[in-house]
């Protein structure tokens, strides 16, 4: 799980102006955490489907999110990318 103070480290990091938290950039970056976090429990726990479910809800709600920042802007799209270190 994703503490407090980790999400807050991630927001700072991805915040757009003081204080953003809704973001694109930033909502993406926090579930970029969360599914690397996810991904690590996974392969120590194979057997728990309820964490796959939710760990392929995120995934499909990221990708939705970067869609859309590259049909708005894809300058910003790709210094997302890059930044998270997305996309090989």
């Amino acid at each position: 799980m994703l503490n407090a103070k980790e999400k807050q480290k991630v927001i700072k990091e991805f915040e757009t102006h003081d204080g953003d938290t809704g973001s694109p950039e930033v909502q993406i970056a926090v579930l970029t955490k969360r599914i690397n976090e996810l991904t690590e429990h996974l392969k120590i726990h194979r057997k728990d489907h309820a964490s796959r479910r939710g760990l392929l809800k995120m995934v499909g709600t990221r990708s939705a999110l970067l869609k859309y920042v590259n049909k708005k802007d894809p300058k910003r799209y790709k210094s997302i990318i890059t930044r998270l270190g997305l996309r090989k």
